[in-house]
């Protein structure tokens, strides 16, 4: 007998991303995936986000009021969904297609398997392809994922993460004093106890744009990881590896711009 594929819930947090979002929608819808729930939480949004979800009737859960920031978006969201294996797309992030049947599928047939990631590519806000080095570099990274791997950097792909619900009981949901790095925070919880499935897969497409936090905040975000190292380890040569490794980006970055 041909086993059921588990339910997959997706949660987008959005707020005034009209300009992205109903590629981010459709991203998701076109999976065509058969035991999907796909839910927005937008935080209360003036731009044309709100007409664009009830477009989609009742092929898309959503709600908006306002909330306090992304993790807390995120987190009711979380606690709304009802699938067995969870992840987040942010309202300017892609999926490629074909995702969420390689990922239900391989959490069928790998029952030990609590996380798994793939790649990506980076995108600008018209679409292109940009930054083929950060992609190659955080793949290499990945080819040995262990904690003081990620303790030094973060080479998980968020949009193209997955993991089992049941986390959320085991260790807790995002720390919601996190503007940045709520979910490197989270990833430095899950491989502490469980390993990263990596698959050679190319799962989302990762907008930067003048507005996104990657885009015009990394510098704070940099500050933020490293909040988020010192809450894991005390070895001093990764604390001192992670600080070099964040100062290195962002003059790369600066330079870039």
């Amino acid at each position: 007998m041909k086993k059921t594929l588990p339910r997959i819930s997706i949660i987008t947090p959005s707020f005034n991303q009209g300009r992205f979002i109903r590629q981010t929608i459709d991203s998701v819808l076109s999976q065509n995936y058969p035991n999907l729930e796909y839910i927005v939480m937008d935080g209360g949004s003036t731009d044309s986000t709100l007409s664009i979800l009830r477009s989609y009737g009742s092929k898309v859960i959503w709600e908006s009021k306002k909330d306090k920031g992304q993790s807390d978006a995120l987190n009711k969201g979380f606690k709304r969904a009802s699938g067995e294996i969870i992840a987040y797309l942010n309202s300017d992030d892609v999926y490629l297609p074909n995702t969420l049947f390689t990922v239900g599928e391989y959490f069928l047939e790998h029952q030990k398997a609590m996380w798994v990631t793939g790649d990506y590519f980076i995108i600008d806000a018209d679409n292109k392809k940009i930054q083929s080095y950060v992609v190659s570099y955080k793949k290499y990274l990945r080819n040995k994922p262990s904690f003081a791997r990620l303790c030094v950097a973060n080479y998980i792909i968020q949009p193209s993460t997955f993991w089992r619900s049941s986390l959320f009981r085991e260790i807790g949901y995002f720390n919601e004093s996190f503007r940045y790095c709520m979910d490197y925070d989270f990833w430095m919880r899950i491989i502490s106890k469980y390993p990263l499935h990596v698959l050679p897969r190319h799962f989302s497409l990762f907008r930067i744009h003048n507005t996104s936090k990657g885009g015009s905040q990394y510098k704070m975000q940099f500050q933020e990881e490293h909040q988020v190292v010192v809450k894991y380890t005390n070895n001093i040569p990764l604390l001192y590896a992670h600080k070099i490794h964040a100062q290195l980006i962002a003059w790369i970055y600066n330079f870039i711009k």
